[in-house]
Protein backbone atom coordinates (compact mmCIF):
# COMPACT_ATOMS: atom_id res chain seq x y z
CA UNK A 1 0.00 0.00 0.00
CA UNK A 2 1.37 3.39 -0.61
CA UNK A 3 -0.06 6.91 -1.79
CA UNK A 4 0.01 6.12 -5.20
CA UNK A 5 -2.77 3.90 -5.28
CA UNK A 6 -5.19 7.36 -3.71
CA UNK A 7 -3.57 9.02 -6.10
CA UNK A 8 -4.49 6.36 -8.80
CA UNK A 9 -7.91 5.75 -8.03
CA UNK A 10 -8.40 9.92 -7.65
CA UNK A 11 -7.18 10.89 -11.10
CA UNK A 12 -9.23 8.26 -12.90
CA UNK A 13 -12.13 9.26 -10.79
CA UNK A 14 -11.91 12.63 -12.09
CA UNK A 15 -10.89 11.46 -15.87
CA UNK A 16 -14.31 9.15 -16.07
CA UNK A 17 -16.60 11.74 -13.84
CA UNK A 18 -19.85 10.83 -11.58
CA UNK A 19 -17.72 7.51 -10.51
CA UNK A 20 -15.76 6.38 -7.27
CA UNK A 21 -12.75 3.79 -7.80
CA UNK A 22 -10.95 0.92 -6.42
CA UNK A 23 -7.64 -0.04 -7.85
CA UNK A 24 -7.32 -4.15 -7.93
CA UNK A 25 -5.26 -6.87 -9.01
CA UNK A 26 -6.36 -7.41 -12.51
CA UNK A 27 -9.71 -6.53 -14.11
CA UNK A 28 -10.92 -10.36 -14.39
CA UNK A 29 -10.75 -9.32 -9.84
CA UNK A 30 -13.10 -6.73 -10.12
CA UNK A 31 -15.57 -8.64 -12.23
CA UNK A 32 -15.65 -11.06 -9.84
CA UNK A 33 -16.01 -8.42 -6.99
CA UNK A 34 -18.57 -6.53 -9.12
CA UNK A 35 -20.65 -10.33 -9.20
CA UNK A 36 -20.40 -10.83 -5.63
CA UNK A 37 -21.33 -7.29 -4.54
CA UNK A 38 -24.34 -7.73 -6.87
CA UNK A 39 -25.69 -10.77 -4.51
CA UNK A 40 -24.16 -13.45 -7.86
CA UNK A 41 -23.92 -17.02 -6.28
CA UNK A 42 -24.88 -20.46 -6.88
CA UNK A 43 -27.14 -21.57 -9.44
CA UNK A 44 -28.04 -17.56 -10.45
CA UNK A 45 -28.14 -16.65 -14.48
CA UNK A 46 -25.87 -14.10 -15.48
CA UNK A 47 -26.81 -12.87 -19.27
CA UNK A 48 -23.41 -11.95 -21.09
CA UNK A 49 -22.17 -11.43 -24.52
CA UNK A 50 -20.50 -14.52 -26.41
CA UNK A 51 -18.19 -12.30 -28.31
CA UNK A 52 -15.90 -11.71 -25.93
CA UNK A 53 -12.63 -13.07 -23.74
CA UNK A 54 -12.80 -15.28 -21.21
CA UNK A 55 -11.89 -12.81 -18.59
CA UNK A 56 -15.49 -11.74 -18.91
CA UNK A 57 -17.40 -14.90 -18.04
CA UNK A 58 -14.95 -17.45 -15.81
CA UNK A 59 -15.85 -15.46 -12.69
CA UNK A 60 -19.79 -16.35 -13.30
CA UNK A 61 -18.40 -19.98 -13.55
CA UNK A 62 -16.24 -19.79 -10.38
CA UNK A 63 -19.22 -17.85 -8.21
CA UNK A 64 -21.40 -21.01 -9.48
CA UNK A 65 -23.90 -19.19 -11.23
CA UNK A 66 -24.74 -19.62 -15.07
CA UNK A 67 -23.37 -17.46 -18.03
CA UNK A 68 -26.55 -17.38 -20.85
CA UNK A 69 -24.71 -16.18 -23.80
CA UNK A 70 -26.31 -13.28 -26.24
CA UNK A 71 -25.16 -12.72 -30.01
CA UNK A 72 -23.86 -9.49 -30.80
CA UNK A 73 -25.47 -6.37 -33.34
CA UNK A 74 -24.00 -6.29 -36.59
CA UNK A 75 -23.30 -2.30 -36.91
CA UNK A 76 -21.53 -2.61 -33.17
CA UNK A 77 -20.15 -6.07 -32.17
CA UNK A 78 -21.14 -5.51 -29.12
CA UNK A 79 -23.97 -7.47 -27.11
CA UNK A 80 -27.40 -7.31 -28.82
CA UNK A 81 -30.02 -4.72 -26.46
CA UNK A 82 -32.89 -6.46 -28.21
CA UNK A 83 -32.06 -10.10 -27.44
CA UNK A 84 -31.57 -9.42 -23.94
CA UNK A 85 -34.75 -7.53 -23.54
CA UNK A 86 -36.77 -10.35 -24.85
CA UNK A 87 -34.46 -12.81 -22.28
CA UNK A 88 -35.41 -10.55 -19.24
CA UNK A 89 -38.45 -10.54 -19.89
CA UNK A 90 -39.21 -14.40 -20.66
CA UNK A 91 -37.36 -14.77 -17.47
CA UNK A 92 -39.49 -12.64 -15.81
CA UNK A 93 -42.74 -13.92 -16.95
CA UNK A 94 -41.41 -17.64 -16.03
CA UNK A 95 -40.98 -16.31 -12.56
CA UNK A 96 -36.92 -16.85 -13.05
CA UNK A 97 -34.46 -14.68 -11.52
CA UNK A 98 -31.48 -13.09 -13.71
CA UNK A 99 -28.93 -11.66 -11.25
CA UNK A 100 -27.20 -9.79 -13.67
CA UNK A 101 -26.47 -8.51 -17.28
CA UNK A 102 -23.17 -8.18 -18.41
CA UNK A 103 -21.93 -5.93 -21.22
CA UNK A 104 -18.36 -5.71 -22.77
CA UNK A 105 -17.05 -2.39 -24.58
CA UNK A 106 -15.73 -4.95 -27.39
CA UNK A 107 -12.19 -3.47 -29.09
CA UNK A 108 -12.40 -0.38 -27.65
CA UNK A 109 -16.11 0.62 -28.76
CA UNK A 110 -18.88 1.12 -26.12
CA UNK A 111 -22.36 -0.86 -26.11
CA UNK A 112 -25.61 0.64 -26.51
CA UNK A 113 -26.23 1.56 -23.31
CA UNK A 114 -28.92 4.33 -23.86
CA UNK A 115 -31.01 1.26 -24.62
CA UNK A 116 -28.88 -1.45 -22.20
CA UNK A 117 -29.48 0.95 -19.01
CA UNK A 118 -33.19 0.99 -19.35
CA UNK A 119 -33.92 -2.36 -20.18
CA UNK A 120 -32.38 -3.59 -17.07
CA UNK A 121 -33.82 -0.65 -14.78
CA UNK A 122 -37.50 -1.63 -16.16
CA UNK A 123 -36.62 -5.54 -15.02
CA UNK A 124 -34.49 -4.10 -11.77
CA UNK A 125 -31.41 -6.35 -12.70
CA UNK A 126 -28.14 -5.16 -12.33
CA UNK A 127 -25.85 -3.79 -15.36
CA UNK A 128 -22.28 -4.24 -15.30
CA UNK A 129 -19.63 -2.90 -17.81
CA UNK A 130 -16.74 -4.71 -18.86
CA UNK A 131 -14.87 -1.86 -20.37
CA UNK A 132 -11.65 -3.73 -19.91
CA UNK A 133 -10.45 -2.46 -23.35
CA UNK A 134 -12.37 1.02 -23.62
CA UNK A 135 -10.82 2.97 -21.25
CA UNK A 136 -10.46 7.01 -23.38
CA UNK A 137 -13.53 5.50 -25.33
CA UNK A 138 -17.42 7.61 -25.15
CA UNK A 139 -20.70 7.08 -25.80
CA UNK A 140 -23.33 10.23 -26.18
CA UNK A 141 -20.68 12.46 -24.23
CA UNK A 142 -20.28 9.75 -21.51
CA UNK A 143 -17.14 7.94 -21.11
CA UNK A 144 -16.18 3.84 -20.55
CA UNK A 145 -16.52 2.86 -17.60
CA UNK A 146 -19.54 4.93 -16.01
CA UNK A 147 -22.84 2.95 -17.54
CA UNK A 148 -22.98 0.06 -15.24
CA UNK A 149 -24.20 -0.10 -11.62
CA UNK A 150 -20.77 -1.47 -11.25
CA UNK A 151 -18.19 -1.17 -14.47
CA UNK A 152 -14.62 -2.60 -14.75
CA UNK A 153 -11.01 -1.26 -16.22
CA UNK A 154 -8.08 -3.45 -17.11
CA UNK A 155 -4.76 -2.25 -16.89
CA UNK A 156 -3.20 -5.73 -18.55
CA UNK A 157 -0.19 -5.63 -20.42
CA UNK A 158 -1.81 -5.35 -23.89
CA UNK A 159 -4.34 -2.17 -22.87
CA UNK A 160 -3.97 0.69 -24.05
CA UNK A 161 -2.68 2.26 -20.48
CA UNK A 162 -0.91 -0.39 -18.49
CA UNK A 163 0.04 -0.90 -15.09
CA UNK A 164 1.66 -4.58 -16.17
CA UNK A 165 -1.10 -5.93 -14.50
CA UNK A 166 -4.23 -4.47 -12.53
CA UNK A 167 -7.26 -3.43 -12.48
CA UNK A 168 -10.24 -0.85 -11.33
CA UNK A 169 -13.50 -1.45 -10.30
CA UNK A 170 -16.06 1.60 -10.50
CA UNK A 171 -19.11 2.64 -9.79
CA UNK A 172 -21.57 5.98 -8.35
CA UNK A 173 -22.38 4.09 -5.40
CA UNK A 174 -19.73 4.84 -3.45
CA UNK A 175 -20.95 2.05 -0.64
CA UNK A 176 -20.09 -0.61 -3.62
CA UNK A 177 -16.56 0.92 -3.87
CA UNK A 178 -16.16 0.72 0.19
CA UNK A 179 -16.97 -3.07 0.40
CA UNK A 180 -14.96 -3.66 -2.83
CA UNK A 181 -12.33 -2.35 -1.41
CA UNK A 182 -12.79 -3.87 2.06
CA UNK A 183 -13.53 -7.63 0.29
CA UNK A 184 -10.06 -7.09 -1.10
CA UNK A 185 -7.70 -6.29 1.10
CA UNK A 186 -8.81 -9.56 3.27
CA UNK A 187 -11.80 -8.41 4.96
CA UNK A 188 -9.47 -6.67 7.34
CA UNK A 189 -11.13 -4.61 10.11
CA UNK A 190 -9.98 -1.51 11.54
CA UNK A 191 -8.35 -2.83 14.47
CA UNK A 192 -4.43 -2.90 16.07
CA UNK A 193 -4.64 -6.32 15.32
CA UNK A 194 -6.01 -8.37 12.14
CA UNK A 195 -9.77 -9.00 13.10
CA UNK A 196 -11.86 -10.57 10.29
CA UNK A 197 -15.93 -11.03 10.18
CA UNK A 198 -15.42 -11.98 6.42
CA UNK A 199 -13.10 -14.47 4.17
CA UNK A 200 -11.71 -11.48 1.65
CA UNK A 201 -9.43 -11.79 -0.94
CA UNK A 202 -5.34 -10.52 -1.56
CA UNK A 203 -7.14 -8.80 -5.06
CA UNK A 204 -5.70 -4.58 -4.11
CA UNK A 205 -3.16 -3.43 -6.77
CA UNK A 206 0.22 -2.63 -5.46
CA UNK A 207 1.67 1.51 -5.06
CA UNK A 208 4.27 0.22 -8.01
CA UNK A 209 1.75 -0.95 -10.44
CA UNK A 210 -0.14 2.30 -9.08
CA UNK A 211 2.83 4.93 -9.62
CA UNK A 212 3.38 3.19 -13.46
CA UNK A 213 -0.89 3.67 -13.86
CA UNK A 214 -0.42 7.31 -12.72
CA UNK A 215 2.46 8.42 -15.68
CA UNK A 216 0.60 6.11 -18.17
CA UNK A 217 -2.70 7.99 -17.59
CA UNK A 218 -0.83 11.40 -18.15
CA UNK A 219 -0.30 10.13 -21.93
CA UNK A 220 -3.99 8.37 -22.47
CA UNK A 221 -5.07 10.98 -24.49
CA UNK A 222 -2.33 10.75 -26.81
CA UNK A 223 -2.46 7.06 -26.91
CA UNK A 224 -6.27 6.91 -28.06
CA UNK A 225 -4.99 9.36 -30.59
CA UNK A 226 -2.66 7.15 -32.23
CA UNK A 227 -4.72 4.14 -32.03
CA UNK A 228 -7.34 5.97 -34.35
CA UNK A 229 -4.68 7.07 -36.54
CA UNK A 230 -3.27 3.89 -36.90
CA UNK A 231 -6.85 2.27 -37.57
CA UNK A 232 -7.56 5.28 -40.20
CA UNK A 233 -4.48 4.23 -41.97
CA UNK A 234 -5.58 0.90 -42.69
CA UNK A 235 -8.99 2.04 -43.87
CA UNK A 236 -7.30 4.82 -46.19
CA UNK A 237 -5.13 1.71 -47.94
CA UNK A 238 -7.56 -1.33 -47.50
CA UNK A 239 -11.26 0.63 -47.73
CA UNK A 240 -11.45 -0.08 -51.74
CA UNK A 241 -10.41 -4.07 -51.68
CA UNK A 242 -13.43 -5.96 -52.35
CA UNK A 243 -14.41 -7.92 -49.13
CA UNK A 244 -12.50 -6.54 -46.58
CA UNK A 245 -14.64 -4.61 -44.26
CA UNK A 246 -13.59 -2.99 -40.87
CA UNK A 247 -15.42 -3.00 -37.25
CA UNK A 248 -17.56 -0.44 -37.60
CA UNK A 249 -18.06 2.77 -35.30
CA UNK A 250 -21.86 3.30 -34.11
CA UNK A 251 -22.24 7.47 -34.90
CA UNK A 252 -23.35 8.16 -31.18
CA UNK A 253 -19.55 7.34 -29.72
CA UNK A 254 -15.98 7.08 -30.24
CA UNK A 255 -14.09 3.86 -29.97
CA UNK A 256 -10.14 4.06 -28.70
CA UNK A 257 -9.82 1.47 -31.28
CA UNK A 258 -8.00 -0.88 -29.02
CA UNK A 259 -7.42 -3.03 -31.87
CA UNK A 260 -8.06 -2.41 -35.16
CA UNK A 261 -9.66 -5.81 -36.78
CA UNK A 262 -10.83 -6.35 -40.40
CA UNK A 263 -12.94 -8.85 -42.16
CA UNK A 264 -12.08 -11.16 -44.52
CA UNK A 265 -14.68 -11.88 -47.08
CA UNK A 266 -13.09 -14.99 -48.73
CA UNK A 267 -15.54 -15.38 -51.20
CA UNK A 268 -14.94 -11.83 -52.60
CA UNK A 269 -11.30 -11.23 -51.74
CA UNK A 270 -9.99 -14.78 -52.77
CA UNK A 271 -7.83 -16.15 -49.79
CA UNK A 272 -9.31 -16.51 -46.37
CA UNK A 273 -8.43 -14.95 -43.41
CA UNK A 274 -6.69 -18.18 -42.40
CA UNK A 275 -4.55 -17.86 -45.45
CA UNK A 276 -4.00 -13.98 -44.61
CA UNK A 277 -2.80 -14.90 -41.41
CA UNK A 278 -0.13 -17.11 -42.30
CA UNK A 279 1.00 -15.44 -45.13
CA UNK A 280 2.10 -12.17 -42.26
CA UNK A 281 2.87 -14.38 -39.78
CA UNK A 282 6.23 -15.60 -42.78
CA UNK A 283 6.79 -11.66 -42.98
CA UNK A 284 7.40 -11.25 -38.93
CA UNK A 285 3.89 -9.78 -38.43
CA UNK A 286 1.22 -11.11 -35.67
CA UNK A 287 -1.59 -10.78 -36.44
CA UNK A 288 -4.66 -12.78 -34.30
CA UNK A 289 -7.91 -14.06 -34.96
CA UNK A 290 -10.97 -11.70 -33.57
CA UNK A 291 -11.95 -12.94 -30.27
CA UNK A 292 -13.39 -16.82 -30.70
CA UNK A 293 -17.22 -16.58 -29.34
CA UNK A 294 -17.40 -18.11 -25.68
CA UNK A 295 -20.20 -20.65 -27.47
CA UNK A 296 -17.90 -22.13 -29.41
CA UNK A 297 -15.12 -22.50 -26.76
CA UNK A 298 -15.80 -26.91 -25.57
CA UNK A 299 -16.06 -25.76 -21.97
CA UNK A 300 -19.03 -23.93 -22.64
CA UNK A 301 -20.24 -26.04 -25.21
CA UNK A 302 -23.34 -26.94 -23.00
CA UNK A 303 -24.38 -23.47 -22.07
CA UNK A 304 -27.53 -21.58 -23.97
CA UNK A 305 -27.02 -19.49 -26.47
CA UNK A 306 -29.60 -16.88 -27.82
CA UNK A 307 -28.56 -16.17 -31.84
CA UNK A 308 -24.74 -16.76 -32.43
CA UNK A 309 -24.54 -16.32 -36.41
CA UNK A 310 -23.44 -12.68 -36.49
CA UNK A 311 -20.46 -13.42 -33.70
CA UNK A 312 -19.45 -16.66 -35.06
CA UNK A 313 -19.07 -14.98 -38.50
CA UNK A 314 -17.03 -11.99 -36.72
CA UNK A 315 -14.87 -14.68 -35.34
CA UNK A 316 -14.49 -16.76 -38.95
CA UNK A 317 -13.76 -13.66 -41.10
CA UNK A 318 -12.40 -11.34 -37.93
CA UNK A 319 -8.57 -10.62 -38.05
CA UNK A 320 -7.12 -8.36 -35.66
CA UNK A 321 -4.15 -6.11 -36.86
CA UNK A 322 -1.18 -4.68 -35.20
CA UNK A 323 -2.23 -1.84 -33.26
CA UNK A 324 -0.37 -0.70 -30.54
CA UNK A 325 0.19 3.01 -29.64
CA UNK A 326 3.95 2.60 -30.39
CA UNK A 327 3.47 1.20 -33.33
CA UNK A 328 5.92 3.74 -35.80
CA UNK A 329 5.19 4.71 -39.49
CA UNK A 330 7.50 2.62 -41.18
CA UNK A 331 6.29 -0.29 -39.23
CA UNK A 332 2.92 0.56 -40.61
CA UNK A 333 4.12 0.98 -43.84
CA UNK A 334 5.91 -2.29 -43.58
CA UNK A 335 2.68 -4.22 -42.63
CA UNK A 336 0.09 -2.20 -44.97
CA UNK A 337 2.41 -3.17 -47.64
CA UNK A 338 2.69 -7.10 -46.58
CA UNK A 339 -0.58 -7.19 -45.84
CA UNK A 340 -1.69 -6.02 -49.28
CA UNK A 341 0.30 -8.66 -50.90
CA UNK A 342 -1.25 -11.23 -48.95
CA UNK A 343 -4.71 -10.04 -50.11
CA UNK A 344 -3.42 -10.84 -53.43
CA UNK A 345 -3.08 -6.64 -54.54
Amino acid sequence: MGPDIDAFEQELEERIGGVHAVALSSGTAAIELALRLVGVGPGDVVIAPSFTFIGTVGPIVHLGARPVFVDSESDTWNIDPAIVEEELRTQARAGQRVAAVIAVDIYGQCADYERLVPICLEQGVPLLEDAAEALGSTRSGAAAGSFGDLSIISFNGNKIITTSTGGMLLSSTRSLIERARYLATQARLPAPHYEHEDVGFNYRMSNLCAAVGRGQLRSLDEKVARRRAVCSRYQAALGSVDGVSFMPEAPQGMSTRWLTVIQVNESRVGVSRQAVQELLDRDGIEVRPAWKPMHLQPVFRSLRMLGGDICAEIFRQGLCLPSGSGLSDDDLDYVIACLLRALGR
